[in-house]
């Protein structure tokens, strides 16, 4: 998806979504870290994995409905649920 097609506010639209929930997977419920949050002893594919990110229900990156953002873990849940909207 390009890049384009994300409004110029993006990063603060996806980070008050990631704040209503507190920072939780939407899917499994696990907490992810926070910016600047820090984790000297966790591999990179540990941090990888608890980093929330937002993603487009209907996979349009222009739709910022709330009703359209899912706040998901960047392990298996963004995997399983992405695929499946494919």
């Amino acid at each position: 998806m390009s890049r384009g097609l994300y409004p110029e506010n993006w990063k603060e639209i996806a980070t008050a979504v990631k704040e209503s929930v507190g920072w939780r997977c939407q899917k499994c419920h696990k907490l992810c870290l926070k910016p600047g949050e820090k984790t000297p002893n966790w591999t990179l594919s540990q941090r990888r994995a608890y980093t929330l990110q937002v993603h487009h229900w209907n996979l349009n990156p222009a739709d910022n409905r709330l009703e359209n953002l899912a706040p998901l873990c960047s392990g298996l849940c963004r995997i399983h649920v992405v695929e499946a909207l494919l």
